[in-house]
């Protein structure tokens, strides 16, 4: 992976932040901490109504990055269009193994989880547990497409879902 230089990022600039998913950066400010002067990125994320601040020298290695391009965003959603792939392992590993994939901030790797989550109207339902992995990897592939296509939340969320139902059908 190349290094970005911090100047990569600027305010107004979409970013995807791996436990957090997509946010704005709102500012880059100098902060006094231990006696040492940082520069920060402020990042919000409206939704969550929270706002982060990333040491600028440490974002690319936190993992923070660009959003997706346009091009990884469809093979995102030909990713939906696969086959679920459940492996046979305890569901604890399972979620385990769903809940880093959505934490890594890769969105082939999310729109996996949505895929090997997604249930059907006539499947059988889903525990608590997968529900909300499965909401969490929506929500993170959703809002992101939304930002890429510059669509808005819904149509985004439409977007998702007509590739879902048409892989159901």
């Amino acid at each position: 992976m190349t290094k970005l230089k911090k100047s990569e990022f600027r305010p107004n600039d979409f970013v995807v932040y791996p436990a957090h998913g997509v946010g704005k950066i709102m500012s880059i400010e100098e902060q006094e901490v231990a006696g040492l002067t940082l520069e920060l990125f402020v990042i919000s994320f409206e939704k969550d109504k929270m706002t982060l601040r990333v040491p600028t020298n440490r974002a690319v290695d936190v993992g923070m990055r660009s959003l997706s391009t346009p091009d990884i965003v469809d093979k995102a959603l030909a990713t939906l269009r696969g086959k679920a792939r459940v492996k046979r392992a305890m569901w604890s590993r399972r979620a385990q193994e769903y809940e880093q994939k959505i934490n890594s901030g890769d969105l082939l790797a999310i729109a996996e989880v949505v895929r090997d989550l997604h249930r059907a109207d006539d499947q059988r339902e889903q525990s608590y547990s997968e529900r909300q992995l499965y909401e969490a990897a929506l929500e993170r592939l959703t809002r992101e497409v939304a930002a890429v296509s510059g669509v808005d939340e819904a149509g985004a969320q439409r977007q998702v879902g007509d590739v879902l139902e048409a892989r159901a059908a």
